[in-house]
């Protein structure tokens, strides 16, 4: 269920979006929907409905109009991620990358050469790029990186390694970040646009991974990688701020992946608990079956709130660090809440591969990490609650 759109039917726009939004979701549920317990066994991304989502105009996003995107407001696109979750949330995560740090990142700091080579193709759906930040021992932390960078000539030359990066098997180029002097805590960082088929790049994916089985995820190894000048994004030292520019939508983007994956439980347990029959009637009627529906009711509910609101304060340019990490982190609990519920109510099928809530329970375990884990988004809320950190 999509609620909470954001409509202008006076100027047509909103009316427009509302389209675009019932076309992606009903494009999943008809395309990617019987095929999708398939392609999530085999680990791998529908190439070929990837690129008719984006013929079709689902992948542009909030990506500008003459940038080759759809322009949309940012609280229409998360109900797009919501619809296209409701069926599948890995190929969501493809669909929000041209909105999130990969096209943001170039939209606002990139040249006009650098636009036309990869913003524009990513946002019709004519490329996918991977954003390269993780690494082994610091995390996500821009601040400790160790992939390292030095000029030579004209070129930069980079040495490092990066971990789980998404999108390995498709991406055209990547985005990457290094630092001039890795052993200097906080010294200035640099992003880097690098095609995929550069040597000394290599892509070494995970096999097996607990969800997120479609995506391609794994390390990347940056070993005496030459890149011009020109694949800088922005100056030379404004990596981080690059970086953090993409933070609250990274963060809403997930909380409108939970919704889906919350929605399409509350679905299964539905139609499941109508039909199943135990002890004479259907267990629709039973008690604890009831109350683990209202739960997921309710929670989706407020994840829909929650992040529309957070949706709506980052498109009127109020600083959302606090409410973006406080939808994230209620999207997701609330995704692996109604799956272990699921599961519960649907007993034995729920461990079957002939139902979805399986799949979705794998799936909102490892929301709970992404874009930073649910603690750290705690203990975020509370230190800006408590003046420790800065709300903007």
């Amino acid at each position: 269920m999509i609620e909470n759109r954001s409509v202008d039917v006076a100027d047509g726009k909103g009316s427009a979006a509302a389209d675009l939004i019932e076309a992606a979701t009903l494009f999943a549920e008809r395309e990617l929907g019987p095929i999708v317990a398939e392609y999530d066994r085999e680990e791998r991304l529908p190439r070929e409905q990837l690129e008719e989502m984006g013929r079709l105009g689902f992948l542009g996003g909030t990506v500008p109009e003459a940038e080759g995107g759809q322009g949309l407001a940012y609280s229409d696109f998360v109900a797009l991620l919501e619809g296209v979750s409701l069926t599948c949330h890995s190929v969501a995560t493809v669909v929000s990358m041209p909105s999130g740090l990969l096209g943001a990142g170039l939209l606002r700091h990139g040249s006009e050469e650098q636009k036309q080579r990869w913003l524009r193709p990513l946002a019709r759906g004519e490329l996918f790029g991977a954003a390269a930040i993780t690494e082994p021992d610091s995390g996500s932390d821009l601040s400790a990186i160790r992939t390292a960078y030095r000029r030579d000539g004209d070129d930069f030359v980079l040495d490092g390694r990066k971990a789980w990066i998404s999108n390995l098997d498709v991406a055209s180029f990547l985005l990457t970040f290094a630092c001039a002097e890795p052993d200097v805590k906080g010294a200035p960082v640099t992003a880097f646009l690098i095609p995929a088929d550069s040597a000394g790049l290599t892509l070494s994916p995970y096999r097996d991974k607990l969800g997120f089985r479609p995506l391609c995820v794994g390390d990347v190894g940056l070993d005496g990688v030459r890149v011009p000048a020109d694949a800088v994004l922005g100056e030379e030292g404004e990596g981080l701020r690059i970086a953090m520019g993409a933070v609250e939508r990274g963060r809403i983007g997930v909380a409108a992946r939970c919704l889906g994956i919350t929605a399409a439980c509350l679905a299964d347990t539905v139609g499941y608990a109508r039909e199943r029959r135990a002890f004479g009637k259907a267990i629709a009627e039973f008690q604890l079956v009831q109350s683990a529906i209202t739960e997921m009711r309710v929670g989706l509910t407020t994840a829909q709130l929650l992040t529309q609101e957070s949706a709506r304060a980052f498109d009127a340019g109020i600083p959302t660090r606090q409410l973006s990490s406080m939808a994230k982190m209620h999207a997701a609990d609330v995704a692996c809440r109604s799956a272990g519920d699921a599961v519960r109510v649907l007993g034995a099928a729920g461990v079957s591969s002939e139902q979805r809530v399986g799949r979705l329970f794998r799936d909102a375990k490892v929301m709970q990490t992404v874009e930073g884990p649910n603690d750290l988004h705690r203990a975020l809320i509370a230190e800006i609650e408590l003046g420790l950190r800065r709300s903007g």
